[in-house]
């Protein structure tokens, strides 16, 4: 008897409710006469119409403003976000989605910081975004998540937090928990099968006062050994703070409803843990 099992390690994506994450820097290690491109070790996360920042810099700091400049993505096609040459941006090679909405600072260019300014930020923006020098062969990826704020319920009280993973086989199952790790009483975990096979497990979980204000979603699959969760801190249920490992950031969704928490002029917002 021949038996066969069909492994396929499901990726996690964040999206949603996200609001004021601040980038981690890389600290690189060189040596003498080396340089490198230094992005962000973590995704970078935009509301949708925002402006945004995707950091990136020479290091030790180098004069880049003559040299031949490249912000691409793989997925694309035209592959280029924003290509600099000769002192100026060559808008022919500029994918069309892009135009008009990214910008260098070119002031800096002088210092080795090539970061790009994104404008209006749009969901299709979401995506590994690779910065470049050709002629030094140097290179920087990062992440780039894009999510929106929910509205907020006048008529109800409580959080009520959802929790989205896609792309597992075989199927997984969800689990939610509090500070303590202990299992909280969700809603029923519903499972979507699509036409790759692959698995979508998604639940609802409602906050009460009698819970801590740390909370855990997380999705494994013990018979491949894996694992992925994401935290989520809500003190005072004022605010949103969430925590995701980097490893773990592509496809999770986390969707967080502040109920008759906050005024109309109070925004709940995400933010990054620092470690």
């Amino acid at each position: 008897m021949e038996v066969s099992l069909r492994i396929k390690c499901p990726t996690l994506t964040l999206w949603g409710l996200v609001l004021g994450l601040q980038p981690k820097l890389i600290i690189p290690f060189f040596l003498s006469g080396q340089s490198q491109l230094i992005g962000s070790s973590q995704p970078i996360v935009a509301k949708i119409g925002s402006d945004i920042i995707l950091p990136c810099h020479l290091e030790p700091a180098e004069d880049v403003a003559a040299k031949m400049l490249e912000w691409t993505r793989s997925d694309l096609d035209p592959r280029f976000v924003c290509v600099w040459r000769a002192h100026q941006e060559l808008l022919d090679l500029k994918n069309p989605s892009y135009l008009g909405r990214t910008s260098l600072f070119t002031d800096e260019l002088k210092h080795g910081n090539i970061s790009l300014k994104l404008s209006r930020v749009k969901p299709a923006d979401q995506g590994r975004y690779k910065c470049f020098i050709p002629n030094k062969e140097e290179e920087s990826f990062l992440e780039l998540v894009v999510g929106n704020l929910s509205g907020t319920d006048r008529d109800k009280g409580g959080v009520v937090l959802t929790c989205e993973s896609k792309g597992w086989y075989p199927e997984p199952e969800l689990l939610w928990l509090d500070g303590e790790g202990k299992l909280l009483s969700a809603g029923p975990t519903e499972t979507v099968r699509g036409p790759d096979d692959l698995y979508t497990v998604s639940s609802r979980v409602t906050l009460e006062k009698k819970h801590s204000n740390n909370f855990t979603c997380r999705v494994q699959q013990k018979i491949i050994n894996q694992t992925r969760e994401t935290q989520i801190h809500v003190p005072g249920r004022n605010y949103i703070y969430l925590a995701t490992s980097a490893w773990a950031i592509k496809q999770i969704f986390v969707s967080v409803h502040v109920l008759n928490t906050i005024t109309h002029s109070e925004v709940p917002h995400i933010k990054n843990r620092t470690e």
